[in-house]
């Protein structure tokens, strides 16, 4: 093995251990030219790395209730901010207003740029 081959394998490694982070972060999965904005009932609050996830029951026009899903920026990202998992808690079951856009593949999956909380305080993420 020559002294070459460790530092090889270490660059290898990192390399490898970046690039799901590449793809994950990646804006294909958005069509970020539409943003939409729409109320609903905040319904549930996923706080995980990488991303929050923040779910919202929207009624639709024929009068049920669709599921929505919104992902927004890390909770280190948030406690930056002085906001806490506490500050979304508080809305779980009270209406909010969210500024996203879509999923390219027209889910119901989307990336939150806005959050209006019940109390009228916003916050623009990421």
């Amino acid at each position: 093995m020559s002294r070459r081959t460790p530092a090889a394998m270490v660059v290898c490694l990192g390399l490898a251990a970046t690039t799901p982070l590449l793809a994950h972060h990646s804006a294909v999965l958005f069509d970020v030219s539409k943003t939409f904005t729409m109320t609903g009932t905040m319904t549930k609050l996923d706080w995980r790395n990488p991303h929050v996830g923040v779910f919202v029951g929207v009624k639709s026009d024929a009068g049920t209730v669709e599921a929505w899903e919104f992902e927004t920026g890390a909770p280190a990202w948030f406690k930056g901010r002085r906001l806490a998992r506490s500050d979304f808690d508080k809305a779980i079951g009270q209406q909010v207003t969210v500024e996203a856009v879509r999923a390219k593949d027209g889910t119901r999956y989307c990336y939150l740029y806005r959050l209006t909380f019940p109390d009228g305080n916003t916050v623009a993420l990421p």
